[in-house]
């Protein structure tokens, strides 16, 4: 029989709510709560023994670099991200860690952010689709996972202090819905709160947020952890619903709980609450007492296995992809022997071992002659004119020439902001002499954030985003250029062609303390496709060495705000092949403005040559609805929604009409109500026009039905405003009639 633990005094209490130390808690064994380890990070274990910092000036204990989310989201698959999240998971265990620090679900709302390789997409959906898997992956070893940033926290400029200006109706259809489908499906340990303000509050202080959002709305019953130095008045903090203070700060808010306390100014039963949840954490994540293993060359082998699914061939023209297994290629780019495979700041891993492109594609191509130079330099220091030229004399020599461009590590970072997306100049510069020379030039691009491929995509055969792909990274890029391995990402993220078609563009990243979401839920491809601006490259688009047809697409209603898609999916090339089937909807005309179609599901399939299968989606409900701010709910509207089978999220290669009857979206008229709103009415429209028309003359009430434009003009008008303008007043009791007939209704 368990015994029951002894009662704690109140310092102690408060104690355990802070850091004992940058990565550790408090403990009060005798009470069941050991000290706990918290560590980053969401690709990498990142567990410091010896001399301990945040962000990532001093050394780690060396631990598999996975490849980040920003190439995660890219492989549209979830069961490869579970996968990952399992072997981050083991190796967190193995390495005693009890909570790993991930993963990141913030949305990629502009491409400048410097964190943005650390983040999914710019889509919700896909963001929690794939962060639910990475949380049930590492969760399954006993280890406990974060989800972070929460919430609105989608710039580095300034973002101990901004507050993020958000209307509701665009933080529950867009920065919410990843959070809540994690919480909701795979009930995640911790949830790390932002720095930044999310409308005036502080998240770590904002009640609203953290308790009746994401606890009495969502369900979450874990705790909630500061993010390392967000707290600014732990009481506060507290009383919002921030459980755990981080890191440890010597005592020093611990006294300002227990003072609080003594005031009578906070509950003692608000400490009780958050002790609770620490030690229910301990129990979750202490379950599995003995450590895992995680052997470093299996680990490094599924780093390289999904690295490779996560690229993403933008383009390949006449076939160029993949290289042929002889004759000469120049491989150019110091990225190509010096790998960029992970971005800075906390996140950053002490890779067990690092793969080159140039190592792994030598050892793909035995018969061919695959000649390299730097063609630029990272450090600065070298004769960027000589490394150029021996570039060029190698590219003319080659059959092919490969780049291997991208940004540097101090181009992007957690902690700032980009200016621009463009590439360094001397890389831009090196593309353009060698797709002159060469007879056929192919880029590969490693980078955390989205870069501009304007003035030079025109002028090469085929682009490859490799985004930042870990420690197998350079195996992973050779098996794709060489074909082993037949490539299946897909943009979860749009290139636009300049900086200032992206939708945040005017808004991004504020001022004077404040940045405005001011394109609200238009955001990514849902901007672009709704105002008609091209891009580059659609969120989505991905292309293959094979061929796929979709056929036979139909949609069902499963009930009244439910369907199912279907589709059969055949490959019909010559090689082994994954296909990604994207379902989007685009709605009727509702009292909001809506994208022209927005991401609804999707799935990844495998096919051999000649292969075919059927894919079915669910769409549920929030599929087709919206936030409505006057019910504070969602609401689905009647009419006829089109669902979309898109190649991505502009090209629609079928589609099908769906009607719903949707919710009675009436709402109890008043005499605040609007004129257009009383006549609209459907049980209230007729009875008042009934008894307009009443008090009218012949001549007056013809002229009435006429005169169609002044009903226009007057349509926003206040029925209070609008009543001193009739011939003749209506009685008052039946305005109250007619009102109790509208509540009746709705």
């Amino acid at each position: 029989m368990p015994q029951p633990h002894p009662e704690l005094g109140l310092d102690h209490k408060t104690s355990l709510l802070s850091g004992r130390d940058l990565w550790s808690t408090e403990s009060a064994e005798d009470a069941g709560i050991p000290s706990l380890v918290l560590c980053d990070g969401p690709h990498g274990v990142r567990r410091q023994l010896a001399e301990a910092d945040h962000l990532g000036v001093h050394s780690s204990e060396p631990a598999t670099c996975f490849p980040p989310a920003v190439s995660l989201a890219s492989s549209w698959d979830p069961d490869l991200v579970r996968r990952l999240g399992e072997a981050l998971g083991r190796e967190a265990r193995a390495l005693g860690v009890d909570v790993l620090l991930g993963p990141g679900v913030n949305i990629k709302r502009s491409p400048l952010c410097g964190r943005n390789f650390e983040y999914f997409s710019e889509d919700p959906l896909l963001s929690g689709v794939l962060g639910a898997a990475h949380v049930e992956g590492v969760q399954s070893q006993g280890v406990g996972a974060s989800v972070k940033h929460f919430a609105a926290n989608n710039q580095e400029t300034d973002r101990m202090r901004v507050s993020s200006d958000v209307d509701e109706r665009t933080l529950r259809e867009i920065y919410f819905p990843a959070f809540e489908r994690i919480v909701e499906q795979a009930r995640p340990a911790t949830v790390m709160c932002s720095y930044n303000r999310v409308n005036g509050v502080h998240a770590a202080e904002n009640h609203w947020l953290l308790t009746q959002v994401l606890r009495e709305e969502w369900g979450f019953d874990g705790l909630v952890v500061s993010d390392w130095g967000a707290v600014g008045d732990r009481v506060a903090a507290l009383l919002a619903g921030t459980d755990l203070e981080m890191p440890g700060n010597g005592g020093g808010t611990d006294a300002e709980v227990a003072a609080a306390v003594d005031r009578g100014d906070l509950d003692r039963a608000v400490v009780d609450t958050a002790v609770g949840r620490l030690r229910a954490l301990a129990e979750r994540v202490r379950a599995r007492t003995a450590p895992g293993e995680a052997d470093p060359g299996a680990q490094h082998a599924l780093a390289r296995e999904v690295a490779a699914d996560c690229l993403v061939l933008l383009k390949n023209r006449e076939r160029t992809l993949p290289l042929t297994p002889t004759g000469r290629v120049a491989l150019i780019g110091e990225f190509a022997e010096t790998l960029r495979y992970q971005g800075g700041g906390s996140s950053h891993v002490n890779a067990t071992r690092v793969d080159s492109a140039l190592g792994q594609l030598r050892a793909q191509l035995p018969d061919a002659h695959v000649d390299f130079a730097p063609g630029y330099d990272i450090t600065g220091q070298a004769d960027a004119v000589r490394l150029r030229e021996q570039a060029v004399r190698l590219a003319e020599q080659a059959d092919i020439a490969v780049l291997v461009v991208g940004l540097r590590e101090s181009d992007e970072s957690e902690g700032f902001d980009r200016e621009h997306i463009e590439l360094p100049e001397d890389q831009v510069d090196l593309i353009h002499v060698v797709a002159e020379r060469a007879r056929r030039t192919v880029v590969v691009l490693l980078n955390g954030g989205v870069v501009s491929l304007e003035d030079w995509h025109d002028e090469v055969d085929a682009v490859v985003e490799a985004w930042l792909p870990g420690q197998a990274g350079g195996g992973a890029i050779a098996d794709v250029l060489t074909g082993r391995v037949n490539p299946s990402g897909r943009l979860a993220e749009t290139i636009p062609f300049r900086l200032a078609d992206t939708p945040s563009y005017l808004n991004f990243p504020g001022e004077q303390g404040h940045v405005r979401y001011g394109e609200g839920v238009m955001v990514g491809y849902r901007y672009y496709e709704t105002a008609d601006v091209p891009v580059r490259y659609p969120f989505g688009h991905g292309l293959s060495y094979t061929t796929f047809e979709q056929s036979g697409f139909q949609v069902s209603g499963t009930g009244p705000d439910t369907a199912k898609a279907t589709v059969t999916v055949t490959n019909t090339g010559d090689r082994f092949g994954k296909h990604v089937v994207q379902i989007y909807v685009s709605a009727p005309r509702r009292p909001v403005s809506s994208p022209a179609r927005e991401l609804r599901g999707f799935a990844k399939v495998a096919l051999a040559p000649g292969e075919s299968t059927s894919v079915e989606i669910d769409l549920d409900r929030r599929a087709f609805a919206y936030w409505d701010i006057t019910r504070d709910g969602w609401a689905v509207a009647a009419g006829e929604y089109q669902v979309q089978l898109g190649e991505n999220a502009h090209d629609v290669v079928a589609h099908a009409t769906l009607h719903l009857t949707g919710d009675e979206l009436a709402k109890p008229l008043t005499m605040d109500s609007t004129v257009g709103e009383w006549f609209g009415h459907p049980a209230v429209g007729p009875a008042l026009t009934e008894a307009m028309m009443a008090g009218m003359t012949e001549e007056q009430a013809a002229a009435a039905a006429e005169n169609a434009d002044a009903m226009r003009m007057i349509q926003s008008m206040p029925m209070r405003q609008f009543l001193g303008f009739l011939p003749a007043p209506l009685p008052e009791e039946f305005l109250e009639r007619l009102m109790g007939m509208s509540a009746v209704s709705a």
